[in-house]
C-alpha cells in the first residue's frame, strides 16, 4: 500500500514538479500549477480529473475514489492510498493529473510521460 512517503517521491520525480505547503498540507506543482494534494491526513490524494471521468471512477469504484464536498465543482478527484494497489497504480494516477496540469512544452519534452496509448 503507497504511502504519503511514496507520493511525495513520485509526485517530486516527475519533470519541473516542486512541493509547497497551501492550506496547511503539502501540494505538488508542476511549472507553478497544482496537480496534487496530501489533505486527510496524508491518507488519501487529490488529483486533476476531468469531471466526466471523475464520475466514472466514483461509481465504479467508490471504495478507492471520492468527490470530496467543497471539490464537486472543481475537475478534481479524491484517492485513498489504503485502497491502492501498489506504487505503479499510484504513478500512473499522478502521471495523469501532472499530464492535465503540464505546459505543452512540458509534454513536448517528455513524450514518455504524454498521453496514455489507446486500447
Amino acid at each position: 500500500m503507497p504511502e504519503a512517503e511514496d507520493v511525495r517521491r513520485i509526485a517530486l520525480s516527475l519533470p519541473d514538479t516542486t512541493e509547497k505547503i497551501a492550506w496547511s498540507m503539502p501540494t505538488f506543482r508542476v511549472a507553478g500549477k497544482m496537480f496534487a494534494t496530501l489533505p486527510e491526513e496524508e491518507t488519501s490524494i487529490a488529483v486533476r480529473c476531468p469531471k466526466e471521468e471523475r464520475d466514472e471512477l466514483v461509481l465504479a469504484e467508490p471504495g478507492k475514489f471520492w468527490i470530496a464536498d467543497h471539490e464537486a465543482g472543481f475537475a478534481w478527484v479524491r484517492v485513498r492510498l489504503a485502497a491502492l494497489e501498489d506504487d505503479d497504480e499510484l504513478r500512473d494516477i499522478l502521471a495523469d493529473s501532472w499530464r492535465q496540469a503540464a505546459p505543452s512544452r512540458l509534454l513536448d519534452s517528455y513524450p514518455e510521460l504524454g498521453l496514455p496509448a489507446a486500447d
